[in-house]
């Protein structure tokens, strides 16, 4: 199941004027039923709520004042999520005989045409408040508070991630909860401009619509309208032409696979961070510590393998966030045995509210190894957005190669990589064609598609760390700089480019003014250091005859401090 929970606008969506219909009711209570988690989202005080809806038992939660507000109906427990109203802002809006007014735990509401006396109101008192319209409805909040900022917290209280939510509404104020959706849709009477940002419109209207929307959430869980939900879907790269790589966000299993140095971490890194920004959570198997410093995850590492894997799953129980299970501390031979106790406790994760959304697997030849046979436990349905990183898919497990539909291959032999996938799953190889590129570092590969070369986005935590390695690290013999002067009497070593700075700051002017004149610099930023923009930055200062050997020195210094000195 992908679609854990249904959240609802209340007026316009789930009712017509104020009231839900029978129907409506009967169709919420086999949502739930069937497993699946209710969430109002409404502009109304929570007081109003309950006076129009006697119901509010059939919701998990009910996000109230435009998400000011959140209520659990089964604990009755109402919590405020922004503070209460200025009130000097109110006593103003009264001076002015703002009709009507209501003053809610966190909002401020009225109906146009009041809306410029509002703002006058605030601009007048200095407040820092924003104003929200919704079908002539006039609603005023602290910033930031919105439908999304309410159901967000609502999902968190339940464990859930909007990723495995269906939204659904009609009018202006519902966009930001709607966006936040893992699928988003739009009764038929809503507002055109709802309509057009979103990726199904229901045939009925309000109660109706919903009803329809529910009928089909049981039936197949919306499966047929997932090739349209592209809004997450992940780049990856860019063709020789310039075109948009991306991965589809839900996928069978993906395979990265390479020789040794080939570009496999750089690829996974890539797909990481873009995990993190679209809020997927993930769980990686990683044996050899590659990933043990990637910052948008918490790390975990130890020989005992029950408290890893009861570390991972206490990770993992809150939606927001990643974990990296290092299996450095475990022998060779018992790194399979943890992934067997990992497995089946992600997938029951998977199973109760959908996530982790990714399972990375790092060597997988070592840990899902040819003689691998999945458990009746393990069907391959559930381990659908699988990642494989592999230098030997041919060692892998057929079982496990089966699934994947999605390669990405890397390194100077591609066409080796991909025939010992076919190998593995005891196919005829897929052909690559001619690449537009000699150096470009990779393939992607959807079964039953063409291939498509690629350049891949290079991670922000590669550059950091190869930023690291320049200003800091010692780079080899072969590739560091050397200040020899113009009859060769010196031999100054910089290994790095902190070392390069200070040597150049204790050099005598006729040695920095020859290395300087022979383009040394800009050259060696170029080839060494394979920073494009510093050599270029380089290039112009030494292209400046007029320029004191104390400029040039500080104009090539502000450059490097500006990229490396400075973490990003």
């Amino acid at each position: 199941m992908r679609y854990f929970a249904l959240a609802c606008d209340y007026d316009g969506t789930l009712a017509l004027h104020g009231t839900v219909s029978d129907a409506t009711l009967e169709a919420l209570t086999r949502l739930r039923a069937s497993g699946r988690k209710l969430i109002m989202v409404t502009g109304r005080e929570l007081e109003d709520v309950m006076n129009v809806f006697p119901h509010t038992h059939l919701f998990d939660r009910i996000v109230a004042e435009n998400g000011g507000v959140l209520y659990d109906p089964a604990t009755r427990e109402i919590q405020s999520l922004a503070a209460s109203p200025p009130l000097e802002f109110v006593q103003e809006l009264e001076r002015r005989n703002i009709t009507p007014l209501s003053v809610g735990r966190v909002i401020v509401a009225t109906w146009e045409p009041n809306e410029a006396a509002v703002v006058d109101a605030i601009h007048k008192l200095g407040l820092e408040l924003h104003v929200i319209f919704n079908k002539g409805a006039v609603m005023v909040l602290p910033p930031g508070v919105n439908k999304a900022t309410g159901l967000l917290t609502a999902l968190e209280q339940l464990k859930l991630s909007p990723h495995n939510t269906v939204g659904v509404g009609d009018a202006e104020n519902d966009h930001a909860f709607l966006a936040a959706c893992g699928c988003r849709v739009a009764v038929a009477n809503a507002l055109d401009s709802v309509k057009a940002h979103v990726d199904l419109v229901t045939t009925g209207e309000r109660g109706t619509g919903v009803s329809e929307l529910i009928e089909r959430m049981i039936a197949t869980d919306l499966d047929e309208i997932t090739s349209r939900l592209t809004q997450h879907d992940l780049l990856l790269g860019h063709t020789p032409k310039g075109e948009a790589v991306r991965l589809p966000a839900n996928v069978g299993a993906l395979l990265i696979a390479g020789p040794s140095g080939g570009g496999k971490t750089t690829v996974t890194t890539t797909l990481l961070e873009r995990l993190c920004e679209v809020t997927y959570q993930f769980c990686v198997l990683d044996p050899e510590g590659d990933y043990y410093e990637f910052p948008g995850a918490i790390a975990l590492r130890g020989g005992d393998t029950r408290a890893l894997v009861e570390d991972a799953s206490r990770v993992l129980d809150r939606p927001v966030e990643n974990t990296i299970v290092n299996l450095m501390d475990q022998r060779l031979d018992e790194r399979p045995q943890v992934l067997r106790a990992l497995l089946p406790r992600l997938l029951e994760l998977r199973g109760a509210t959908g996530r982790p959304h990714w399972i990375v697997i790092d060597e997988a030849h070592h840990v899902l190894p040819s003689k691998w046979q999945a458990s009746d436990a393990l069907l391959p349905a559930q381990l659908e957005n699988l990642v494989l990183v592999t230098i030997h898919p041919d060692h892998v497990s057929p079982t496990i190669l089966g699934l994947v539909d999605t390669l990405i291959i890397v390194g100077r032999e591609p066409q080796a990589t991909l025939d010992a996938f076919a190998r593995g799953r005891g196919e005829v190889p897929i052909r690559l064609a001619e690449p537009e590129e000699d150096d470009a570092p990779a393939w992607f590969v959807r079964i039953g598609t063409p291939p498509v070369q690629f350049r891949v986005a290079e991670p922000t935590s590669d550059r950091r760390r190869h930023q690291r390695k320049y200003a800091e690290g010692k780079l080899g013999e072969d590739k560091s700089f050397y200040f020899r002067g113009p009859d060769g009497r010196l031999n100054l070593r910089a290994q790095n480019l902190e070392l390069f700075s200070q040597i150049a700051d204790g050099v005598d002017d006729e040695t920095w003014q020859y290395h300087l004149r022979q383009h040394d610099f800009s050259r060696w930023f170029q080839q060494a250091i394979k920073d494009e923009s510093l050599a270029a930055e380089a290039r112009e200062i030494e292209a400046q005859s007029n320029l004191t050997p104390r400029d040039s020195r500080a104009q090539i210094r502000a450059a490097i401090q500006r990229r490396y000195t400075t973490p990003p």
